[in-house]
C-alpha cells in the first residue's frame, strides 16, 4: 500500500526525510489518488460538481460525495470518506459562524481559505495527521 517504512521519518509529521520530504503528507496525497474522479466545472449560469461512484459491494450503497455547505455553496470530496465528513462539518461551521458574526453569507473564496488554514494545522502539530481528502467548493457569491 505504502512504500517501505522510511526509518522512522514517516512516524512524525514534522520530521523531514533525508531527501527533504514530509512522508505523512505524501501518504495523505496518495490516499486521494486511489479514489474515483471528482470534478467541478464553472459555467455561465453557475457551477457543476460531479463525481463518479465506485460500488465496492452490491450490498453496500456508495457514499455521498457532494455536500451542501450553505444555501449558496456546495462541495465535493475525493479521498478518505471519514476525513471528508470532518471537513464538510468544519466547512458548515465556518459558514454558520460567518453568517452569525457578519450577518451575510460567506464567500466561496473565504470559505476555501478558512478550510485551508484548518487543514494546514494538521500538517504542523504532533498528534495530528494530514487529511487524506481533496475538496472542491463551488457556489454563487
Amino acid at each position: 500500500m505504502f512504500p517501505q517504512m522510511a526509518s522512522g521519518y514517516d512516524r512524525a509529521i514534522t520530521v523531514f526525510s533525508p531527501d527533504g520530504r514530509l512522508l505523512q503528507v505524501e501518504y495523505a496525497l496518495a490516499a486521494t489518488k486511489r479514489t474515483p474522479l471528482a470534478i467541478g466545472i464553472k459555467c455561465a449560469g453557475g457551477v457543476v460538481l460531479a463525481a463518479s461512484r465506485r460500488q465496492a459491494s452490491p450490498l453496500a450503497s456508495p457514499p455521498e460525495k457532494i455536500y451542501m455547505i450553505d444555501e449558496h455553496v456546495g462541495a465535493i470530496a475525493a479521498g478518505l470518506i471519514g476525513d471528508g465528513l470532518i471537513l464538510v462539518d468544519r466547512s458548515r461551521l465556518e459558514a454558520q459562524y460567518h453568517r452569525l458574526i457578519y450577518g451575510e453569507p460567506i464567500t466561496v473564496r473565504n470559505l476555501a481559505k478558512r478550510l485551508a488554514l484548518f487543514k494546514q494545522q494538521f500538517t504542523q502539530y504532533a498528534g495530528l495527521r494530514p487529511f487524506g481528502v481533496i475538496m472542491i467548493f463551488g457556489g454563487i457569491d
